[in-house]
């Protein structure tokens, strides 16, 4: 699927050194950016949450962008 997008200069030279930097190409990095993005599945922030000894509220949102940057940057 091909699709176009109008970003602003800086965005684009960000894009672009990231990608450079990883020595894949800018269509590669967003499909690894996308794929990092969570899974809206209020089910999953559910379960478990009863035996949690976590007091402050959980963001599974925030814990699942953490880990993907985690991983990205460890190329796993």
């Amino acid at each position: 699927m091909s699709v176009t997008i109008d970003l602003p200069a800086d965005a684009q030279a960000r894009l672009e050194g990231e990608a450079t930097r990883r020595g894949i190409s800018l269509a590669q990095l967003i499909i690894e950016l996308a794929a990092a993005l969570p899974v809206e599945d209020p089910l999953e922030a559910f379960i478990g949450c009863g035996a949690s000894t976590i007091t402050e509220p959980f963001d599974i949102h925030r814990e699942r962008a953490e880990l993907a940057t985690k991983k990205l940057a460890q190329g796993v």
